[in-house]
């Protein structure tokens, strides 16, 4: 089962150039490629959780050379939770692209999916903080080209504000690399936490700048506030099937923040006591708030999905940021819904601007309303927290873990305040396109619809792919106890630290 670990970032990394090479004229041969891939992709991860669930963390030496010397591949639960769920969701996103005929509206469409999975899959795996730099490269080339797909001005203006933060972020990360290699000559992220836990008082100062470093790069990873800017026309301007899966690559920074600073930068740690927990909690509290102020505010349902998008990631932050083993357990729990719902929301959202503007506005009745708008409230029901959906149970289980904290009532306050003005945008929005678009005078009234674009025809293959995401997240909710057994286990795994530290370096082998 070892050499298992490697194959979701191998699989895709052959056949994205094959497709490339091979099939780039052949449409229906990409999608079948595609999609087998992806299957194969389900079930190799799900073979993975089967074999973390108990508890072994299994580690892959590329090229048989032991860790720190050579990269290493690490499988615990949390990484097999998290390849799981991007390979799932991968597998929906794909099949929505090819029955909503997106993948028609561009080049390489599906390649560059594949590469993308690659680049997910694999930061969520690597033991290194440099091969997880390789990896953040990866995703950053790959999702460019998939942000531009079908072309268009805004669409390559939000692109090139896209790939200037990120790669603002990639100089950052160079740098805080740098630093730490100087200071403790390794990135293995087992000898990392080794070396810093041996560092004497007087030689923290660098080691704390690089562990801020790094912190504010996987901070504009994660879009928090005020790294969040390239975050809402990127998604807004995005085809739906890429916004979509880019809900999952925010929580590459949120997952490398719970990572890192659990087992390298602890709270235990003395030579970086406090470096994230002093300002993270605030930066999430401001994330969150901006997010939902940003969903009451907007008026175009792309942008107010976006914004939804960094409301959840900043609730995602808020229980990390607080750094124990309950938090961390609610953090887990939410890791998974989040992206389901940001994906469900955006997909949503796509059909329903094939059918009509995209504008927050009193329209024609679109065809399909009904099912759409049972959809797009599951969504926004999901998305803004309430109950009795996963995200309901999401937003109990950090408020729970936030009881103890000295800031308990500010961040009840600003989770009840901002899960309020979520529910007032995401209600209003559904109100004027889904319900006023029965009422006679304002539809007379209205002639910025034109007859043309509601008459037009729109597959409804793509509502299945939807559905997919509806009943996971109902799933969530329903085995919520189970869920949260196999996040508290996630959770005293991850703050375990030994536990990883020996296996990664063998400790106690002969």
């Amino acid at each position: 089962m070892a050499h298992w670990i490697i194959l979701p970032v191998v699989l895709p990394a052959l056949v994205a150039p094959f497709i490339i090479m091979v099939l780039r004229h052949h449409l229906d041969l990409q999608r079948i490629f595609s999609v087998a891939s992806c299957i194969t992709l389900v079930v190799m991860c799900a073979a993975l959780v089967a074999d973390a669930a108990d508890g072994t963390i299994t580690v892959y030496e590329l090229g048989n050379w032991p860790a720190p010397f050579g990269i290493v591949l690490v499988l615990d639960r949390l990484s097999a939770m998290m390849v799981l769920l991007t390979s799932l969701l991968g597998l929906i996103i794909v099949l929505y692209a090819i029955w909503s005929r997106w993948d028609e509206k561009g080049r390489h469409f599906h390649a560059l999916m594949q590469f993308q999975l690659m680049g997910v899959l694999g930061a969520f795996l690597t033991g290194d903080a440099f091969t997880l730099f390789v990896f953040f490269e990866v995703l950053l080339i790959a999702s460019y080209g998939l942000m531009t797909h079908g072309g268009g001005a805004l669409r390559q203006r939000a692109g090139v504000q896209y790939v200037v933060y990120n790669l603002i972020g990639s100089t950052l990360f160079l740098f805080a690399l740098g630093v730490l290699y100087g200071v403790t000559g390794t990135l293995n992220m087992a000898d990392l936490a080794v070396k810093v836990a041996d560092l004497p008082p007087e030689d923290t100062a660098l080691i704390r700048v690089g562990a801020i470093l790094l912190l504010l790069v996987f901070a504009v990873k994660a879009a928090v506030l005020p790294l969040h800017f390239w975050l809402p026309a990127a998604y807004s301007n995005a085809p739906a099937p890429v916004a979509a899966f880019f809900a999952i690559m925010t929580k590459v920074g949120s997952y490398a923040i719970l990572r890192m600073y659990t087992l390298v930068f602890g709270p235990e740690q003395a030579a970086t006591l406090g470096v994230a927990s002093d300002w993270l909690l605030y930066a999430a509290l401001l994330t969150v708030s901006a997010g939902m102020i940003g969903v009451l505010g907007a008026r175009d349902i792309g942008r107010m999905t976006a914004f939804g998008a960094i409301g959840s990631t900043g609730t995602l932050l808020i229980a990390i940021a607080l750094f124990d083993q309950t938090s961390a357990a609610a953090a887990i729990y939410y890791m998974v819904h989040s992206p389901l719902a940001a994906a469900m929301l955006f997909l949503v959202v796509d059909l329903i601007t094939a059918r009509r503007s995209g504008a927050i506005e009193v329209g024609k009745p679109m065809p399909e309303s009904g099912i759409l708008s049972v959809l797009f409230f599951a969504a926004a029901i999901a998305l803004a927290g309430m109950p009795p959906l996963s995200g309901f149970v999401g937003k109990l289980l950090v408020m729970n873990a936030a009881w103890g904290n000295p800031d308990v009532v500010l961040v009840w306050g600003v989770i009840l305040v901002t899960s309020l003005a979520a529910i007032l945008g995401l209600a209003r929005a559904g109100s004027m396109i889904f319900w006023k678009a029965y009422d006679a005078e304002a539809t007379q009234g209205n002639a910025t619809q034109s007859a043309e674009g509601v008459a037009e025809p729109a597959p409804r293959l793509p509502i299945i792919a939807v559905f997919a995401l509806l009943v996971a997240i109902i799933a969530m909710t329903v085995f919520a106890g189970r869920m949260m057994q196999y996040a508290e286990a996630t959770a005293a795994q991850l703050f375990d630290t030994q536990h990883y530290i020996g296996a990664v370096l063998k400790q106690g082998e002969p």
